[in-house]
Order: structure tokens, then sequence, then C-alpha cells
């Protein structure tokens, strides 16, 4: 088991959180509610049917990269992303990478945001200088956000911004709609259960793949959540 990232990520999130008080919800920094669909950039991705075919694992690709995040009122999410990663020594192996997941999400009293999957996530990974250049692997991991705000963009309208544990900025999302456009809020193909604490990213091209194990800590009323990984 490799402790190291779990215990990076620990020590990053305890450092910011372990006084967080909780957060203020006005017009200044949320000035509509959570409910519906966002989209970054071009807004060309969301999510919805128009992305992701869950039955199948294909995608319906946009015209261009971005993220897209839906939530509904009763404490449902959808996450939709588009992108491509570089390799600064060998420019030309650049990675795109589609993934879409669901699931359930919970807002903690200090701001943060829990997003538990159902586990029927998956993404595609396009590698040109890989042994394997093109494969699906499943996508399920509980994702925690240190804080979110939404601010009134004079020209765009709403905007949201999600910070993840470590405070890193995601690219700020737009309103598309406030009544979030989404594939059913249940679980949409059969998948194998994970074992109970840990969650599973497997590819499905070579049988090749890592098991991560997710550990779970309330520290001073925050929940902290660490990654490990386990060859298979």
């Amino acid at each position: 088991m490799i402790l190291s990232p779990l215990l990076c990520l620990v020590l990053a999130f305890l450092a910011p959180l372990i006084n967080a008080q909780a957060i203020v919800y006005d017009a200044i920094h949320n000035a509509t509610s959570l409910v519906g669909t966002w989209s970054s950039g071009s807004r060309a991705v969301s999510t919805g049917p128009g992305f992701a075919n869950p039955a199948n694992q294909t995608f319906n690709y946009p015209t261009n990269t971005g993220i897209s995040y839906s939530f509904t009122g009763d404490g449902f999410y959808e996450i939709a992303r588009y992108r491509f990663n570089g390799n600064g020594s060998n420019p030309t192996c650049i990675i795109g990478v589609i993934g879409w997941v669901h699931g359930t999400y919970d807002l903690l009293a200090n701001g943060s945001i829990v997003m538990t999957p159902f586990g029927d996530g998956y993404q595609q990974v396009q590698n040109p200088c890989a042994a394997v250049s093109n494969f699906i692997e499943n996508y399920n991991l509980t994702e925690l956000y240190q804080s979110w705000r939404i601010f009134q963009d004079p020209v765009d309208g709403f905007k949201l911004h999600l910070f993840q544990f470590d405070g890193a900025p995601l690219a700020p999302q737009f309103q598309l709609s406030s009544t979030p456009v989404m594939l059913p809020t249940q679980p949409l193909r059969n998948v194998t259960p994970p074992n109970s604490g840990t969650t599973q990213l497997n590819k499905r091209s070579n049988g090749e793949g890592h098991r991560w194990t997710t550990s779970i800590w309330m520290v001073a009323g925050v929940v902290v959540i660490a990654l490990g990984s386990l060859a298979v």
C-alpha cells in the first residue's frame, strides 16, 4: 500500500480546516442556490443525457473541453468532465480524459461538500504514447470540496466557484439552468459493488488497474478523506 499520498492529503487538508468556521450564506458569497446545472468556459460540457450513456459506457464528445456540475435540492449530484493533460517532457503525448459520475452530496457545517458516488461512474482515457492508448475504466471516488461560493457576474450571471480538498480552485462555472439537467438519480449500470471502505478504479481494456482505499476521519468536526493505492 502506498501511504505517502494518503499522508500528504491528510496534512494538506488539516491545516486550513482544523479552525474552520461555519460558512456565511449571504447575498455576497452565495447569491443564489447551488441547485441547478453549471458549466465552465464555453459551456460546451453539460451533465445530462447529451453527455454520457452509462448503459454502454460511451460518451457524446463535446466540441470543447470543460467541466459541468449539477445539484438537486434533495441531495443528488452529477459531474461531467472533458479535459486534456499535457506532458512537459513530450508535448506530443497529450492525454485526453472524459468522465462521468453521479451520486449523493452532503453540505457540511464548515461549508465543505462531500460527494459520494453511486458506483456506476466511468471515464475514458486516451494516451497516444501508452502501451494501451484507449481504455475505459470505472471511476468511483468520493470527492471532498473544501468550500464553494456563488457570485453574481455582471455579464454572465451567476458564477459558481468550487475549491478542492486542498483549496485549489476549479474553473469557474456559469449557471446553465436553475433546474438541474441530469440523468436519473439512481445507479444506471450493473457494476460489482466495491468492498466496504474502498472505491475501485479498474481498467477495462487490459485488466490492469489499482484499488483505491478511501480513509475517512472526523477532525474538529470536519470530514477528512484520503486515498491510498493498492496494485492489483
